[in-house]
């Protein structure tokens, strides 16, 4: 049997103690990896408010990954929030993750998906998925301004 085949992808609430757990610690590595006027995290709140659908992969209960799909125009979403836990990395689990969520976009009709990491070594793992699931980089969009601490990446589904 494979990890992935014990994996289970599902929408999920921000307000869950884990998920929120997880949340808090996505946002503060973000903030803590770039200046403010660089960081794009959004909070678990700012996720509810812009009507984020947020993933969670879990393995016998236990939260693996998170990741949130924004609504940024029509046929257009952004990828915001993808998040590994530590002891999850290196087993496929963003990978796995990233598949359900473009599969879910793609069944809602969506055409675009697009989204915002950082330039850096310490998201170079991140890049490599999304580039691996297809993603080519991009200019800025939906008022982001290029910035050399950013990599903005798009996906036709």
């Amino acid at each position: 049997m494979t990890d992935a085949s014990r994996w289970t992808i599902a929408l999920e609430d921000v307000g869950r103690e884990d998920v929120a757990r997880l949340l808090s610690i996505h946002e503060a590595l973000m903030r803590a990896q770039s200046p403010h006027a660089s960081c794009h995290v959004k909070s678990a709140d700012d996720l509810v408010k812009t009507g984020a659908r947020l993933f969670a992969l879990r393995e016998a209960g236990d939260l693996l990954a998170l990741g949130a799909l924004v609504p940024i125009g029509a046929g257009h979403e952004e990828l915001k929030s993808m998040h590994v836990a530590q002891a999850a990395r290196g087993r496929g689990v963003g990978k796995s993750l990233l598949v359900a969520m473009l599969d879910d976009a793609k069944s809602r009709g969506i055409a675009r998906i697009s989204l915002e990491t950082g330039s850096g070594a310490d998201h170079a793992a991140a890049r490599a998925v999304y580039a691996g699931a297809g993603f080519a980089p991009c200019g800025p969009y939906a008022g982001y301004t290029d910035d050399p601490l950013s990599t903005f990446m798009t996906l036709a589904i």
